[in-house]
């Protein structure tokens, strides 16, 4: 579908911008700071904690409903890091985030006696604060801000530092430094074609970090209803209120004290990220739009042609009959063929994924995945009055299956077993799934889809005439080598499709192109309470429908939609950005939400911009810029010109010269992976989580890390070939060059960066394991040697690691683990494991930042023939040749 037919069905960015901070609240006059709150009483202590009650102050203010006249306040020391406090109605189960989509933690080892962070609490009117142990630094205070618990009103507010370092509360397209003065975070998920700034997009993240120069603390409210987070600067006083329209307060108070130690934090809670496979950090190649399968298998053919290495191939809804899920087209995309397809990129060492959209087409005879949710007795979404909810998607008239229907796994497993079968269907390597908001065409109130499927041309026409049967494919069978359970609620709800505080919502209507916050799911949920859930929970169902089709082997699901904790399971992408240089940088943000703080870290943006035409200098930088994303993907829409890297001679050369830096480095972030997986370190990271005391940090968002030690400085302007990059007080090294940057703290120019290349340097102080030289599939590229490069910090010390398992399992019966230490002109280098690294060797090591050649050099104490020894005056670098079997330990020391 056009994207003009896409306009007449998403609201215009203006019309949307304009809905911005329109509140239609009855009673938007009250200052509800003048509410009376709450008085504790009946306090008692409990294992690791306290319990209260919390009864009304005052005469009730009543808002945007009836107050509750009591509440049950739970305050508990999970660990000496974390404090959880719940407030709910004692009466009444309000609903909570369930525990099956949301598991909580389970170890608590916390002292009420010894924590790092203490809550502390006045009585009457009831207000709180968290302090820090050591400093006794008050980090959350209430004080002031009256509680209001209302049915479908819940309010809590805090005083914050003047010009407070706030990130998170995403999804957005904000700076990744929230500004303090007048912002409003708006949490509801929904479908947001050219992510506008200031807006609630497809993700629900409702945790944040704070930082000053004395430490981290990290702030999660575990809740799914829709949300306002405003910050408020007024008068001189910095706030941050949580306005919320359901659901319970479920708070986590964060200790740090550093911003990587928030972040494990934060993955206790959330979950630990999945593990995923090795191929998944290749380069990944989409269109929506590739008319036929011929066309899918020339542009594999042409990536090889250009010499730019293609990991995976995927496809959009176009290889679907009619747009439903499921089907494939059998003129267009004839089952035969695409088996041929992806066998032969498998004999390639090269791997398959397609969309899969949630919205099943009404469609009877026509639709198996329909008739066979109809013949379990209807796994769909439901109306109050029982009937199926009906909304409109690419097929036409549709329905969505209720993930909270116990038949839904079995369900959506079967149809992965038939349609992705490897022996009769199409066995793709991985999942794409997309709409899961959810998101629907339909305009509300919706009262006839049929007749609005019609109008809006659903589903959309074919174009072109489909390819001959007779084609064969052009891609061949070989890869060029490189020449370089909840009961029914009762919720007291008054108004779900109209509730009395109305978020900034940037549509008309909580229910607009999408589900009707009146559906009821099959154990009695509403989708008021659990829209943002949907997403997530559509991750999770295939997730372990890919699981069963594969079993033992690590699933990789790319989603656009998310809730808290969907990095266990699944990946995500930054969804419909435009081919424009905002959209570029700011996907830097966009990525560092994700990997540094919510604990998503296989996350990008689509490269060189989904929506309007990219332009050949655009896409330039961006492969080079994307070559750092965790999740590396060219993707755009149908209408705009084609953007395969291949089609500019400055884009491919750029995407070459990137993936050489990216495959190279590519054991050090799948170790990066692997440690984010173990204990939650994040695989990216701004500036200020390795420099918290540098407060020129704590805005930067045009540069990041791409694990812990290599900093990118991508040029961000047009038609520039310069950018002024911040160097903290640090030793840095060029990646390429070796040449050495002594940061002052202060910003340097460079200049004269060919659009083929992106500013690339090492932090001071770590050993890096690279392979020699790149390859054209990671299967290739697992078989290359290894060099380190030792790049000593200011005290002439370094250390590192390498991690190497076989890439795809899930449990892993042997690994191979290396670590190195540098100290005192000697490098360390210990291994353990059994995992089989066949014949792999460190062929040489690169010392970095000497000054004058060395005068010996020992391996394991046997002295290296000058003829193994290079020294480069220019870069003051020493080479050794050491050809060292990868399972071997050695000793290495100059003078």
């Amino acid at each position: 579908m056009r994207l003009e037919k896409r306009a007449l069905i998403l609201p215009l960015l203006s019309s949307v911008i304009a809905n911005v901070g329109v509140v239609l609240a009855q009673n938007a006059t009250v200052n509800v700071d003048a509410c009376p709150g709450y008085n504790a009483t009946n306090v008692f202590n409990i294992r690791n904690g306290f319990k209260a009650d919390l009864v009304l102050a005052g005469k009730a203010c009543n808002v945007y409903g009836k107050d509750y006249e009591r509440l049950s306040l739970t305050v508990t020391y999970e660990t000496d890091n974390r404090i959880h406090m719940k407030i709910v109605d004692p009466s009444n189960s309000r609903y909570e985030v369930p525990e099956s989509v949301f598991p909580r933690p389970k170890s608590w080892d916390g002292n009420r006696d010894t924590p790092n962070i203490n809550f502390r609490y006045t009585k009457a009117p009831f207000s709180f604060t968290i302090t820090r142990k050591s400093t006794n630094e008050v980090l959350f205070n209430t004080t002031g801000y009256p509680l209001v618990f209302e049915p479908q009103y819940l309010r809590v507010k805090t005083s914050l530092p003047t010009n407070a370092n706030i990130y998170g509360l995403g999804e957005h397209t904000n700076s990744f430094r929230l500004p303090s003065d007048n912002t409003v975070r708006t949490l509801w998920n929904r479908d947001a074609y050219g992510v506008p700034n200031g807006t609630n997009l497809y993700s629900d993240h409702p945790v944040y970090f704070e930082h000053r120069t004395t430490g981290t603390h990290g702030v999660f409210l575990l809740n799914s209803n829709g949300m306002d987070v405003k910050l408020q600067t007024v008068n001189g006083g910095t706030s941050l209120e949580y306005n919320v329209i359901g659901g319970i307060l479920d708070f986590y108070f964060l200790a740090g004290p550093s911003p990587v130690d928030v972040a494990k934090q934060y993955a206790a809670v959330a979950g630990l990220p999945a593990e995923i496979p090795y191929w998944g950090l290749g380069l990944h190649q989409c269109r929506w739009g590739y008319k036929d399968y011929y066309e899918v298998a020339q542009v594999v053919a042409n990536y090889s042609a250009a010499n730019i290495p293609l990991e995976t191939m995927w496809t959009d809804i176009d290889y679907m009959y009619e747009r439903l899920v499921f089907t494939n087209d059998p003129q267009y995309f004839p089952l035969a063929k695409m088996r041929e397809l992806v066998s032969d990129l498998h004999a390639r060492g090269q791997q398959y994924i397609m969309m899969v959209d949630p919205a099943v087409g009404v469609k009877p005879g026509v639709s198996g995945a329909y008739d066979r949710g109809q013949a379990l007795g209807g796994v769909w979404m439901k109306n109050p009055d029982g009937s199926d909810f009906q909304g409109l998607v690419w097929p036409g008239v549709t329905v969505w299956p209720d993930w909270f229907n116990p038949k839904t796994p079995t369900y959506w497993e079967n149809e992965f077993r038939l349609f992705f079968d490897p022996a009769t269907g199409i066995d793709v390597d991985g999942a794409w799934i997309d709409m899961n908001e959810p998101a629907s065409f339909c305009m509300y109130p919706c009262s006839d889809p049929s007749a609005e499927a019609t109008s809006q041309g659903l589903p959309p026409s074919r174009t072109s005439p489909p390819p001959a049967s007779t084609l064969s494919l052009p891609i061949g069978t070989s890869a060029p080598g490189l020449t370089s359970n909840l009961l029914k609620r009762d919720n007291m709800y008054t108004n779900v499709l109209n509730p009395p505080y109305a978020i900034h919502h940037a549509a008309d209507n909580l229910s607009a192109r999408t589900a009707f916050t009146n559906v009821i799911h099959s154990n009695g949920l509403i989708e008021y309470d659990t829209h943002n859930l949907f997403g997530t929970m559509m991750s999770s169902a295939t997730r372990d429908a890919m699981a069963k089709r594969r079993p033992g082997l690590r699933t990789f699901i790319i989603t656009r939609s998310t809730f808290a904790g969907a990095g266990a399971k699944v990946g995500k992408w930054l969804g419909d950005n435009l081919s424009t240089w905002w959209h570029y940088r700011n996907s830097i943000a966009g990525m560092l939400n994700f990997a540094a703080l919510f604990q998503v870290p296989e996350v990008g943006s689509d490269i060189c911009g989904f929506g309007d035409n990219t332009t050949e200098t655009l896409c330039a930088r961006w492969a080079t810029l994307g070559a750092f994303n965790p999740f590396y993907r060219n993707h755009n829409a149908d209408a705009p010109i084609p953007q395969e890297f291949y089609r500019w001679p400055t884009v491919a050369q750029a995407a070459r010269n990137a993936i050489d830096m990216r495959y190279r480095l590519l054991d050090y972030f799948y170790t990066a992976f692997h440690q984010a997986h173990l204990d939650g370190t994040p695989v990216l990271q701004p500036l200020w989580f390795q420099y918290p005391k540098d407060t020129n940090t704590y805005g930067i968002d045009m540069q990041f890390l791409f694990g812990e030690w290599i900093l990118v400085s991508p040029v961000t302007q047009e038609n520039v070939t310069s950018v002024s990059v911040y160097f903290p007080n640090d030793i840095f090294y060029d990646f390429k060059s070796y040449a050495i940057i002594n940061g002052v703290g202060a910003t340097v120019d460079l200049s004269n960066i060919d659009y083929t290349e992106i500013p690339v340097h090492i932090r001071g102080g770590v050993v890096l394991p690279l392979r020699v030289s790149s390859a054209y599939t990671t299967k290739q590229l697992r078989k290359k040697d290894f060099e380190l490069v030792v790049a000593p910090d200011r005290s002439g010390k370094a250390s590192g690691s390498l991690y190497i398992d076989d890439g795809v399992s899930i449990t892993q019966a042997k690994t191979y683990t290396a670590r190195y230490s540098y100290s005192g002109k000697q490098l360390k280098v210990s291994t353990k494991g059994l995992f089989d690294v066949g014949g792999l060797k460190y062929r040489t090591v690169k010392i970095l930042g000497v000054e004058s050649a060395p005068s010996s050099v020992w391996l394991n104490g046997h002295t290296l023939a000058s003829s193994a020894i290079a020294y480069n005056s220019t870069s003051h670098s020493i080479a050794v040749n050491v050809t060292q079997p990868l399972t071997s330990s050695f000793t290495l020391k100059w003078t």
